[in-house]
């Protein structure tokens, strides 16, 4: 294995720990806020209480809301900075070429899907209730 191809494997590898541990932190938002307020807003509170007294880990992502919307929302920087630096470029080698392009548009994907969960989280948990307010 030549220099360049440890190069590419080492830019390979990163971003794709980075996509998953992103997609994993921001379903956590989704799971912990979005969907029991959705859940409520459509009249299935019982529901909503029901999955949380069932489900043990949401009682824990609930307690630690601000926290873990933070890590995500770090994790979601490291992911995008990873997916769009400077100075990324995919080997020369045609095979090596044509992984490397699959493997960055998967991470762009799954980068798109991530801040797309967390933004939906995010939205329901802090910014419905002041838009409601202010709508009267």
């Amino acid at each position: 294995m030549n220099a360049q191809s440890k190069a590419s494997e080492a830019v390979k590898v990163p971003g794709r720990k980075w996509g998953f541990l992103t997609l994993f932190t921001s379903t956590g938002t989704l799971f912990c806020c979005a969907l029991p307020i959705l859940l409520v807003s459509l009249g299935l509170g019982a529901v909503s209480a029901t999955m949380i007294a069932n489900v043990p880990f949401l009682k824990v992502l609930a307690r630690h809301e601000p926290a873990m919307f933070a890590f995500s929302f770090v994790m979601i920087s490291i992911s995008a900075w990873s997916v769009y630096r400077p100075g990324r470029a995919c080997p020369i080698d045609p095979a090596q070429a044509e992984a490397c392009a699959k493997a960055d548009r998967w991470n762009k994907r799954v980068l798109f899907i991530s801040a797309t969960i967390w933004l939906i989280g995010f939205s329901a948990r802090y910014l419905s209730v002041p838009i409601l307010n202010m709508f009267g």
